[in-house]
């Protein structure tokens, strides 16, 4: 794990959109198209918003979330409606989107149509990752209903799942669709995130999920 500590979020958020586009943009040149998956929430939001501007070849870019709330994406807790927002528009609007809600009834529905739309964009060319205080990360929540299938070396590509505490059911792509990008950044900031992460170190996967990552991952962090 290489940890880098900014002085301020301004230019964690600077440092890193340019980091994830110089890794994009070096796997186009020897490649007919790039992956970029990223999480939800707000804490992305700030390197989103400068990535959005970044000159690169965003047709050839595909974008697609580590996982979504099963809610459609004119919802207040969509993450596919907070990409909009943030990241898919100015020169990053060119980019193709897949999004995880289909519009099934449940996630369970879904997974087996949504595997054929993202087997081709794999592997994840840069992956970035949040974290909960909790230490899980995408929707790997520690005691869901399906992680441990979520976090075992055959898991399908995404699994449905349920936790105390997510509001709504969720899809989630699963720890060896992750754990298989040529590139892995950690964003978490504040204390709470560091400490939480300190602890996730010495803990097993199935307990703390993100520990899953963080080996081959660089982590950013600031106040």
């Amino acid at each position: 794990m290489e940890f880098k500590e900014y002085p301020d979020r301004e230019m964690l958020a600077l440092s890193l959109a340019d980091r994830i586009a110089s890794q994009l943009a070096q796997h186009l040149r020897g490649n007919d198209g790039a992956t970029l998956c990223v999480p939800g929430g707000t804490s992305p939001a700030p390197v989103f918003e400068t990535l959005s501007g970044t000159e690169l070849d965003w047709p050839r870019v595909t974008v697609l979330l580590g996982d979504e709330r099963w809610v459609d994406g004119t919802h207040k807790r969509s993450n596919t409606r907070l990409l909009h927002r943030h990241l898919l528009k100015d020169k990053a609007e060119g980019a193709r989107y897949i999004d995880l809600f289909t519009g099934d009834e449940t996630p369970d529905q879904a997974t087996g149509a949504l595997a054929e739309r993202i087997a081709p964009a794999l592997p994840l060319t840069v992956l970035l990752l949040g974290m909960g205080n909790d230490m899980h990360t995408a929707s790997l929540f520690p005691g869901a209903d399906h992680l441990k299938a979520a976090m075992a070396a055959d898991a399908p590509m995404l699994m449905p799942i349920r936790a105390d505490g997510a509001e709504e059911p969720r899809i989630t792509l699963t720890r060896p669709v992750l754990a298989d990008a040529l590139n892995t950044h950690v964003l978490i900031m504040g204390p709470e995130k560091r400490e939480a992460l300190e602890r996730a170190m010495k803990l097993d996967p199935i307990e703390a999920p993100i520990r899953a990552f963080l080996d081959t991952a660089t982590v950013h962090w600031a106040e």
